[in-house]
């Protein structure tokens, strides 16, 4: 599984109360019957709250597959690390991108978000589950066909 990871820093604050001050999201869920093209991007954007000096996201990306009752936490290079902005950011937005998913199975991003004091320490934490990312049964291929015996 391959691990495209991306972070975005945005310098405007939005107007108070006009939004959550933070979002976990399912941007793109890619099927295909072939692996390598199956990937999915998930993203966490947050907003900075009175006291906030930096903000820092990590996502996790979880798999259920048909059968089994829970998900579980996808290990890959890139995913599980904690990310962070700059000191005085107001909008922080990181993603991955996850390549060559298995199927059939779901997989869902479980965001947590850390706000930081100038100390470093944590004012707020909050974890968000993105929707999830179906992957479907690749469809059969059909039979190469052979030449009869003879």
């Amino acid at each position: 599984m391959k691990v495209m990871s991306m972070m975005l820093a945005l310098g405007a604050l939005t107007a108070p109360g006009s939004k959550p001050s933070a979002t976990a999201s399912l941007e793109q869920c890619a099927t295909a019957s072939v692996a390598s093209e199956r990937s999915a991007t998930f993203v966490g954007e947050m907003t900075a709250i009175p006291g906030t000096v930096r903000m820092e996201i990590r996502i996790d990306v979880l798999e259920r597959v048909p059968g089994e009752g829970q998900y579980r936490t996808v290990s890959a290079s890139g995913l599980g690390v904690w990310r962070g902005s700059a000191p005085g950011v107001k909008n922080y937005t990181d993603f991955n991108t996850v390549n060559d998913l298995s199927a059939p199975a779901f997989y869902r991003g479980a965001v947590r978000f850390r706000w930081l004091n100038a100390r470093g320490r944590p004012i707020k934490v909050e974890e968000l589950r993105t929707p999830r990312c179906e992957q479907p049964t690749p469809p059969a291929t059909a039979p190469t066909p052979t030449a009869p015996a003879g």
